[in-house]
């Protein structure tokens, strides 16, 4: 059975002028449109394809990637907006995605990023967009343990930190004091649960929890030292965001690892930048 709002596995049947039609089980045949079709594309032919509804509400396929799927948070961008019926945002396709006026916490003006959740409208069953982001999280308890790796998307800031869903499903915080550049709303990282607090609340960071991160961070930078050359440009001077950006973890633990690695005297610091010791064998950190 073909599913609305995400990608699905589909059959080609037949090829028309329009297209190639598409086995989408009990909802019939679903047209991929002649300028979506892969090249060498043959009958019978398993193509990845996203399904959505077009302007006569007819499933439609697609082989581009939205910006999200149903099920998923994104900030998309106002590109359009229809007093009485809602904004319509960029996500990526050629029909915009709707945002009803119900679905809106405050007003939009074209231009603005919102955060929302798309969803199935179970009325309509079409695709639309929502701001009213708690509606789709879950309030069971979590099945996270601590420690864990785990997919983010950044919400808003609070007093204490920023709020993040964690793998669409539930709140966690990230503190202001663990983070060592600006986060935006929709941005979408790895982190990792910190701890899962007995009131239900979960505590987030952006790094492994302990000195269990030191270890294959280690590891990482002298196989980034050995892809060039022996050298890199990064040390204890770089920014946290060049060192996030570059090796996914904080400068803290970029710190550790570097002090990991000169102790056993792997590296050698030379202002700036660091490079493997060459009167060592090149052992891997354990």
């Amino acid at each position: 059975m073909a599913q609305l709002g995400v990608r699905n596995s589909l059959t080609v049947l037949r090829e028309s002028p329009s297209g190639l039609h598409l086995d989408g089980g009990p909802d019939g045949e679903i047209l991929l449109p002649g300028r979506e079709i892969p090249p060498g594309t043959r009958l019978d032919d398993a193509l990845d394809v996203f399904l959505y509804r077009d302007s006569q509400d007819r499933l439609i396929a697609t082989t581009a990637s939205p910006l999200a799927q149903a099920g998923e948070f994104a900030a998309l961008t106002v590109v359009d907006y229809h007093p009485g019926t809602g904004a319509f945002l960029n996500w990526g396709l050629s029909k915009d995605l709707l945002l009803p006026i119900r679905e809106q916490t405050h007003h939009l003006s074209v231009g603005d990023l919102p955060l929302v959740h798309v969803y199935v409208d179970p009325r309509s069953q079409r695709l639309a967009a929502s701001m009213r982001l708690d509606r789709f999280l879950d309030r069971s308890p979590p099945p996270y343990r601590d420690g864990q790796s785990v997919a983010l998307t950044i919400a808003n800031d609070t007093p204490l930190g920023c709020n993040a869903i964690i793998e669409n499903s539930h709140w966690g915080l990230l503190y202001h004091t663990d983070l060592a550049f600006p986060l935006f709303p929709g941005q979408r990282l790895q982190g990792f649960i910190r701890s899962l607090r007995e009131d239900g609340k979960i505590d987030l960071c952006l790094d492994p929890v302990g000195y269990q991160r030191v270890p294959p961070l280690a590891q990482q930078i002298v196989a980034i030292l050995e892809g060039g050359g022996g050298y890199s440009p990064y040390d204890d001077q770089s920014s946290p965001e060049e060192i996030r950006d570059v090796f996914q973890t904080s400068k803290k633990a970029f710190k550790q690892a570097l002090g990991a690695l000169f102790r056993q005297r792997r590296i050698r610091f030379e202002n700036p930048g660091i490079r493997l010791n060459p009167h060592q064998p090149q052992k891997r950190s354990s």
